[in-house]
């Protein structure tokens, strides 16, 4: 796909890293760079870093419109790329599960994602992140064999297992339209939570020879929802050195008492508060604990999130919680700022805080109204 050909942009306001760019931004080559190209007049809109997000699930909603309705990996990537586009999102990091919930967070799924991932052509970067489960100790093998041949270098290590019921030999809630889900019996489906559960005493022989394999592959590790210290003092030893959504500010904490990054979900942001009733975003946020935000399960949040904070701490410290936070946290020096030599990921705002258009790479992937016009002309 071409980019674009040479353009200067002007007149914009711009969250700038490099005073080169303090009141134009030149593109070449997919590139920002040091002046040059043909001139657009950019008043009234403000130019900000591409969104990076580190950990996105609703791309499941574009593989499968409706329940059962599951379409292929390539066409749903399509989608996607566009909803990515249009929330501003120039990065974008797959959160696959690989899960003992079948569907598509089975590992069956993620293979053909990941396949389909390799072959795509989206003008969004597009990453997988695999979401391990902890206790589904006899697939390790598979998921290290996926991990080298689709080059996957983020794992993060999750356990939704009911152990509270199933520890106490009660079935768990919801567990027939899990099961349905799966596309098991409901019978068979309590029978394999009950195996995984039971796997418990394990985990410490098996997981830690699994984690040195991912780590001798270059792969960046995290864990999801630690709710206490020890949590993430047992991740830590592992090596995850990434914290997901922390349930507590104990262990947000204790992440960033170790100097390890934490990343937090902008629908929290813009709720106000957890939708299952676990720690408010912003109040990690403003104990100075999060590295960066993520869509989690709704793409366009990310920049509403932005918006909502800039309002209180500020353009550059709200944005960079979408943009340079999230560059820094998986050690990416070539995005998520503005300065010459840099990708040229661009978010163009009107003064409403509405996205009007997104440049990935050098390549036009969204573009609409007031903007279109000028762009255009």
């Amino acid at each position: 796909m071409p980019d674009l050909p040479p353009l200067r942009l002007t007149g914009a306001e711009i969250l700038y890293d490099d005073p080169r760019c303090r009141d134009a931004i030149s593109i070449a080559d997919g590139m920002i760079a040091d002046g040059g190209g043909r001139a657009i007049d950019l008043s009234g809109f403000r130019i900000l870093p591409g969104i990076i997000d580190l950990h996105g699930d609703g791309f499941e909603r574009h593989m499968a419109p409706r329940r059962g309705a599951v379409d292929s990996p390539a066409a749903g990537l399509a989608g996607l790329d566009a909803e990515c586009a249009a929330s501003g999102i120039t990065t974008a990091v797959l959160a696959q599960f690989w899960s003992w919930e079948g569907g598509m967070r089975s590992p069956d799924f993620a293979q053909s994602l990941a396949q389909a991932l390799q072959g795509a052509e989206t003008l969004t970067a597009m990453h997988l992140q695999l979401r391990v489960e902890t206790h589904m100790i006899d697939t390790m093998d598979a998921m290290l064999d996926l991990v080298r041949r689709a080059r996957i270098s983020f794992v993060v290590w999750n356990d939704h297992l009911p152990h509270k019921h199933l520890a106490a030999g009660k079935r768990p809630p919801g567990l027939t339209g899990q099961a349905l889900k799966a596309g098991r019996a409901p019978e068979d489906h309590a029978k394999l939570l009950a195996a995984l559960h039971a796997n418990g005493p394990k985990l410490d022989a098996v997981l830690g020879p699994v984690a040195a394999r991912l780590a001798a592959l270059g792969v960046r590790m995290g864990s999801h929802d630690d709710n206490t210290a020890t949590d993430r003092a047992r991740f830590r030893a592992l090596g995850a050195d990434l914290c997901e959504f922390p349930e507590t500010p104990a262990a947000a904490a204790a992440a960033k008492a170790a100097g390890e990054p934490v990343i937090m979900g902008a629908p929290n942001v813009v709720r106000g508060a957890s939708h299952s009733g676990k720690i408010a975003a912003e109040t990690l946020i403003a104990a100075g604990h999060v590295d960066a935000l993520v869509s989690d399960y709704h793409y366009p949040t990310l920049a509403r999130a932005a918006v909502k904070l800039a309002a209180r701490i500020g353009w550059s410290a709200a944005w960079g919680l979408v943009s340079s936070g999230p560059a820094r946290v998986m050690g990416w020096q070539d995005r998520g700022r503005i300065a010459p030599g840099l990708r040229a990921d661009l978010v163009i705002m009107d003064g409403q805080g509405r996205i009007c258009g997104t440049i990935a790479g050098g390549r036009v992937s969204h573009l609409s109204g007031a903007l279109a016009a000028r762009m255009l002309a």
